[in-house]
């Protein structure tokens, strides 16, 4: 049974609470906690000038900020301390604040503590956004009264009270999410595991081990579900308390999800074949084997395959853009990650000019140049890794004599003027970064979103 939510009510009210961020996850939350009675300061490296009427909303109602630089210094003297995601529990202002009596906690952490529905998480490197969004859009097609958040959607903490038992909830969690998370998840769904966010992690083992926190909470009668290709997910099996089921996109002996010769099967059960699915590439397959085994019990065979043929994906994910003078670019602004281009290099039929670098998260580059090499006709780099990238390019000439051309920009402009001047009638370019955006741009959306503005103006 999930707890009363009446608990949380009494427990916050004429609390003294902080909420360190004031990004558009905290500000329904701030506003939430305010309105149940809550004493709150929202804390941010922002100025009052750049939050703007944000901050003037907040002051008229009561609400004290704490802004600037520095703003951590003051983070004492808290009953409450609501932190934001990417913060570490570790870092020394929470540690000085727990170690003064403060209950620190997070928005997801109470929103699955209390929530009344049935919670599907889902996590991974790669393909948690699409992943989630089919398990929504399953159970909503299913006729089921479904809500999505976590790293997508709208938060929904503030919907609490308006969550019933017969509901569903699909959650898309981070690694940064699960590294505090200590609240039972009804059915985890683990996409992958690859190296990834090793700039806030600090190795690759803390990295997993967040992973794993999908399911460490579970309880008997809870379901697991993993990919049997990726050798650390089929490992979590072993940790499990529920039941588990595993999917391949390689083999289909042992497995309760595959594709075999062109047909997706769940428990041995024909649902659809590849060429139906609009969203192309293998690891949509593998997006799909995960969905359909998180709600096997819930939606039917007929709703499954009608997705297939009608969900056309999330934007900065392999999304067309348009074709000029006969090629066409294509948007994964979604791939912060080596693994998670090279799925999308897979996605295309011929080899692509692609468009790569970014922010540095320190996970290695080699297998975007040993895997992907026939994958890719030239590469041309921007950002703060370029010159990172490039050098695995010239150690695979070196090493196996392979010689992908590679041209060095500043911006993604010149990036993309470069691809224009380098393409020849029915070439594909895609902007697949194998990066995060943070160097240049806000977030991997304004980064896709520039791309195609710069595309549509060719």
């Amino acid at each position: 049974m999930k707890r009363d939510f009446n608990e949380f009510k009494q427990f916050i009210k004429n609390k003294n609470v902080a909420v360190v961020g004031i990004g558009v996850s905290n500000i329904p939350l701030i506003n939430f906690l305010f309105q149940l009675g809550a004493k709150v300061t929202a804390f941010d490296i922002k100025s009052k000038e750049e939050l703007g009427e944000i901050a003037i909303d907040f002051q008229n109602k009561g609400i004290k900020l704490e802004l600037g630089k520095n703003y951590l210094d003051r983070l004492s003297g808290f009953q409450v301390i609501f932190k934001t995601p990417s913060m570490r529990i570790d870092c020394e202002a929470l540690v000085k604040a727990k170690n003064e009596g403060a209950y620190i906690t997070s928005e997801m952490e109470e929103f699955v503590k209390y929530c009344k529905g049935k919670v599907y998480g889902v996590t991974g490197s790669d393909g948690k956004t699409t992943t989630t969004t089919i398990i929504y859009n399953l159970l909503k097609n299913e006729g089921y009264t479904t809500w999505i958040g976590g790293n997508i959607g709208n938060p929904l903490f503030s919907n609490i009270e308006d969550i019933k038992e017969d509901h569903k909830v699909v959650l898309e969690l981070s690694s940064f999410q699960l590294m505090t998370m200590e609240n039972e998840i009804d059915v985890a769904i683990v996409t992958n595991i690859t190296p990834n966010h090793l700039d806030m992690h600090k190795d690759m083992n803390e990295y997993i081990d967040s992973k794993k926190r999908i399911l460490k909470y579970q309880k008997e009668n809870s379901l697991l579900v993993i990919n049997d290709n990726n050798n650390i997910t089929k490992e979590f099996a072993k940790e499990a308390k529920g039941r588990v089921v595993k999917f391949s996109s390689t083999k289909a002996v042992g497995e309760d999800a595959y594709y075999k010769e062109g047909i997706i099967y769940v428990h041995k059960k024909e649902v659809c074949k590849k060429n139906d699915i609009v969203i192309k590439g293998m690891h949509n397959v593998e997006n799909y084997l995960a969905a359909f085994l998180a709600v096997y019990d819930e939606v039917s065979i007929e709703t499954m395959k009608s997705l297939t043929k009608t969900f056309s994906g999330v934007a900065h994910r392999c999304e067309f853009v348009r074709s000029v003078n006969g090629v066409k670019y294509y948007n994964d602004s979604i791939a912060s990650t080596p693994t998670r281009t090279l799925a999308g290099l897979k996605a295309f039929e011929q080899p692509v000019i692609l468009i790569a670098g970014g922010y540095d998260k320190y996970v290695p580059f080699e297998p975007l140049a040993f895997e992907g090499y026939e994958k890719i006709k030239s590469i041309v780099l921007f950002g703060a890794t370029k010159n990172k990238i490039r050098s695995c390019f010239e150690k695979l000439k070196e090493i196996k004599g392979i010689n992908v051309p590679v041209y060095i920009v500043n911006t993604l402009e010149e990036a993309v003027n470069k691809s224009k001047q380098i393409s020849k009638l029915d070439d594909i370019v895609t902007l697949s970064p194998a990066c995060a955006s943070f160097d240049m741009f806000k977030n991997f959306e304004v980064r896709g979103n520039k791309f195609k503005e710069i595309v549509l103006s060719l």
